[in-house]
């Protein structure tokens, strides 16, 4: 499958027939409020400043070319929090109640996403973490507040082993092999190590765990450890510069770079380019794609850049620059759900949690839109919080990355029961009721 087929699904689509509530208290001169928790700074600012980028110019292009969505203004106002979930809370809190009260968060954080999934029920505000987070959460009956979207981590991981077993010419043949888990020693990296444990336990290969200290600067002892143990694949959960080291220390191994492959969070220009010559060949995952060539990202050009605007310029068309503007462009199309089911310009974040949880998308509304290819098709649904999805492999070539995979579906016979249980296991625990779903 090519990636031109991955594509983003519809923004104007129309949403499902319901029963018409009356209209929500409008905020002063119909305004949407979206804050935006951020990291400019810290360790992990290569990967924040280009995402953060990304989704402040959507809004910006949006509040110039439409007046914002549906006649309500958008009003965006960064929290800067330097990857710290300490500062991701108080943020939160600081932010929750401003300008009529917040939509909808995306902290790009899955420290910040565990610490605000309890909170975020209580505050009836969505949480989208596209692509990061709590695997468990795509249950919708246990997290009805919180959405991951296109597929999470655990399913991610089947989709980087399918891929590894295709190198071998099957998923027979992985058995006895040695596959090495580079992962960075926090909330985030360790959310990959159920799903590789089973996957091991299933396939038979050898599975070695490498836990690098945050924020990952430091990593010659692990790289020794590597080196003795040979693995035959090497696959990463790296965040900010994390990535270019281990890619650096791979090299200086002699580890060979087509067989060192990163999640989707390990795999853009920010860990490439600093890494140089190491970088060729490596692999990562991806469920967004890069470039310029798509119309909504002409149009942040030409409504926000060309008129002197904007946050970063050189950002616009990397991989995690337009994974971002894919995230708003979820947000924008739940918003478009709700103001229509209520009949609003001013939505509110309770009223947002059903736009989203109806967010239905296809290949020409994506291309009305300007972003087909940029994205995964999304069909949410109050009880699946993900909505499909699966990944492509790139590689970088020394300039750009290239697909070269299949489009892989996650393994859903072991991802599904074990989000299933992880939820089920998290609402005892909490002493929570599920929620439930006409």
């Amino acid at each position: 499958m090519s990636l031109k087929k991955f594509v983003l699904g519809a923004l104007g689509a129309a949403v499902l027939a319901a029963p018409f509530a009356a209209p929500a208290p409008a905020f002063a001169e119909d305004t949407l409020y979206l804050p935006k928790l951020v990291y400019r700074t810290g360790p992990f600012a290569p990967g924040g400043i280009p995402t953060a980028n990304g989704a402040v110019d959507y809004w910006a292009m949006i509040n110039e070319r439409d007046g914002g969505v549906g006649g309500a203004k958008v009003i965006v106002e960064e929290c800067e929090f330097g990857y710290n979930t300490d500062r991701g809370v108080e943020c939160y809190e600081r932010t929750k109640k401003k300008n009529g009260g917040a939509l909808v968060y995306q902290p790009y954080s899955t420290g910040v996403t565990y610490a605000l999934a309890d909170k975020t029920r209580t505050d009836k505000i969505p949480l989208l973490t596209m692509g990061y987070g709590r695997s468990d959460a795509g249950i919708g009956k246990a997290f009805p507040w919180v959405f991951p979207m296109a597929l999470n981590y655990w399913g991610q991981a089947t989709g980087i082993m399918k891929h590894m077993a295709a190198q071998e010419g099957g998923i027979d043949n992985m058995k006895g092999k040695t596959i090495a888990l580079v992962y960075l020693d926090i909330a985030y990296g360790k959310e990959s190590l159920p799903i590789f444990r089973t996957m091991s336990e299933k396939f038979g290969f050898k599975l070695k765990e490498y836990p690098v200290t945050f924020p990952g600067i430091e990593q010659k002892a692990t790289w020794l450890q590597i080196r003795r143990a040979k693995p035959d694949y090497i696959a990463m959960w790296g965040w900010g510069v994390m990535n270019q080291t281990a890619i650096k220390e791979a090299a200086k191994i002699k580890f060979p770079a087509d067989h060192f492959i990163g999640n989707w969070w390990s795999g853009a220009e920010q860990d490439t380019v600093p890494a140089g010559k190491a970088a060729i060949g490596y692999k990562s995952a991806t469920f967004s794609s890069g470039g310029k060539d798509f119309p909504v990202i002409q149009d942040i050009l030409k409504h926000v850049y060309a008129k002197g605007n904007g946050k970063g310029e050189k950002n616009v068309g990397q991989v995690l620059y337009n994974r971002a503007v894919v995230t708003q462009i979820l947000i924008h199309q739940g918003i478009l759900n709700a103001q229509a089911k209520y009949g609003v310009k001013a939505i509110t974040g309770e009223q947002l949690r059903w736009g989203m949880e109806n967010v239905k998308m296809d290949d020409a509304a994506a291309e009305a839109m300007g972003a087909k290819g940029l994205g995964p098709n999304v069909n949410v649904t109050c009880a699946d919080h993900i909505g499909g999805g699966g990944v492509f492999i790139q590689q970088w070539d020394g300039k750009k990355w290239n697909i070269v995979s299949d489009y892989l579906k996650p393994m859903n016979d072991l991802v599904v029961p074990a989000m299933e249980a992880s939820a089920a296991k998290y609402l005892e625990e909490k002493a929570l009721t599920a929620a439930t779903c006409n």
